[in-house]
């Protein structure tokens, strides 16, 4: 998979839980579904409190979304050469696998620990996008990860767009 990310943008009339003003990095979308990880929503605890045995790792992990919240996923600019890792684009990577992290971590390079995936059922996606939940936000760099704060993501996600919040209707589109 490489050509542009897509990221999923919460409406601004998807209020209260874990979706509110959240941005998802779609990793895959099919006839069998769609997950993504949250992107914008740093935890308390750090790399190095969840993984003790990592000192020096004092930026955040991240909640990725409700799915199987033990399961963590690394965001990182350049591959490390190991099994497990997929390409999203030339200048961003993905791994579930803890050998990568750790190499990730030993090269010093930036990444985000991301903790669970949000994840949907076949037809699902489609079905909360024609809602109105969901706004999508295409872009050929992971600039919003990287270059924007996380508490501005969300607002730089809509900006992107061209979009305000309150011109974004609750309902979706109708045909």
């Amino acid at each position: 998979m490489s050509g542009p990310l897509t990221f999923l943008v919460a409406s601004p009339h998807l209020r209260g839980g874990i979706f509110e003003q959240a941005v998802i990095l779609l990793l895959e979308h099919d006839t069998k579904g769609a997950m993504g990880l949250i992107v914008n929503a740093p935890m308390t605890q750090s790399v190095t409190d969840l993984l003790p045995d990592t000192p020096g790792q004092p930026d955040p992990a991240w909640l990725g979304g409700p799915v199987d919240p033990t399961l963590g996923w690394c965001l990182y600019p350049q591959p490390v050469g190991l099994d497990g890792e997929m390409r999203l684009t030339p200048d961003l990577n993905v791994s579930s696998s803890l050998d990568v992290l750790r190499a990730v971590m030993a090269s010093g390079q930036r990444f985000m620990l991301v903790l669970g995936y949000a994840g949907w059922g076949a037809g699902q996606l489609t079905e909360e996008a024609r809602e109105g939940s969901w706004v999508w936000v295409e872009q050929d760099t992971p600039a919003l990860l990287w270059d924007v704060p996380a508490g501005e993501r969300w607002q730089a996600a809509l900006d992107r767009l061209g979009v305000t919040p309150d011109t974004i209707m609750p309902g979706g589109a109708q045909a």
